[in-house]
């Protein structure tokens, strides 16, 4: 029998202003313990180095992390050129030089090849699994895996500012998957140059903006129930889908898992919604033939409690 991990049933979202020099992964566990949450997770990695926004899902929120891992992100980030290293940013080994700066009009010529739909190679320093392995822990390992390029959809790419030669200030809006430090690699070779990051901050995540959240010095200096006043519903993770309001007993079909006929004329087939009752999730579901099909159901009402 499984163990039934200790903690408190609390559901929802913090958003949390991450500083350098912490793991996404140490955030989450901080986030878990000051709130005593049974259960907590994240919608999408930070490298320890960048800053800004990541996104804590806690009880039922995590079922919705899916749908804030797969919008879209934006970042900003500073290239230095002319120096390559072996994690494309500046906490790695420099493994390449060139004496080549590219000016204003060179960067910008270049930009239009990494928007729209792009494939990109993951850096060899990065959470990619190969055979089973994690590409960092091969590298570190002195190993030098291949890694398969990967589609990459980029909304946006916009140079903001050089404030010398060596160096160039980009925002970018990206979807699921995007590694800047690639971006900062590949822009460098397609100039002629290397590049690397020295600075990163994400500056949104799908609907979740650093005013929505709270920097690590305030989470720090607040207590469980002022964070927990801080959490936004789990709703907010489903921005992306279609709200279907159901009755009661629509509710109580949908929590055993059962499909329930709904009225969207919004919704296609095989389109994805949620259903809520009074207000809060109750299950996520496929739209088929007038039919919502559920397919994660969100323990968020106890009247809905097939127990009760």
């Amino acid at each position: 029998m499984a163990r039934r991990r200790k903690g408190r049933d609390i559901s929802g979202w913090l958003v949390i202003d991450k500083p350098a020099g912490l793991t996404s992964t140490t955030v989450v566990n901080r986030v878990r313990a000051a709130l005593d949450a049974r259960k907590a997770g994240h919608a999408g990695t930070l490298d320890p180095a960048a800053t800004g926004v990541i996104a804590i899902a806690l009880g039922e929120a995590t079922k919705t992390v899916p749908y804030v891992t797969d919008a879209d992100k934006a970042y900003r980030f500073t290239v230095r050129w002319g120096v390559g290293t072996d994690t494309d940013d500046a906490e790695g080994r420099v493994i390449a030089e060139s004496p080549v700066r590219p000016d204003r009009d060179a960067i910008t010529a270049a930009l239009p090849d990494f928007t729209g739909d792009i494939t990109q190679v993951p850096p060899l320093y990065s959470a990619v699994k190969i055979g089973g392995e994690r590409a960092y822990k091969l590298a570190r390992e002195g190993e030098n895996p291949e890694l398969s390029a990967r589609p990459l959809r980029v909304e946006s790419l916009e140079l903001l500012d050089m404030p010398d030669s060596d160096h160039a200030v980009f925002e970018m809006v990206c979807g699921k998957g995007g590694y800047v430090r690639a971006i900062a690699r590949d822009l460098g070779q397609a100039l002629g140059t290397y590049g690397h990051v020295t600075e990163l901050r994400r500056i949104w995540s799908g609907p979740f903006e650093p005013e929505d959240g709270i920097d690590w010095a305030g989470f720090e200096a607040l207590e469980p129930e002022e964070l927990e006043s801080r959490l936004l519903p789990v709703a907010a993770g489903l921005h992306d889908l279609v709200e279907i309001p159901v009755p009661e007993v629509a509710a109580r079909r949908l929590v055993l898992g059962n499909p329930v006929p709904v009225v969207a004329s919004d919704l296609d087939w095989g389109d994805e919604a949620w259903a809520s009752f009074d207000g809060l999730p109750v299950a996520i579901g496929i739209h088929r033939g007038g039919m919502l099909h559920p397919t994660r159901v969100l323990r968020l009402d106890p009247r809905l409690d097939p127990a009760r």
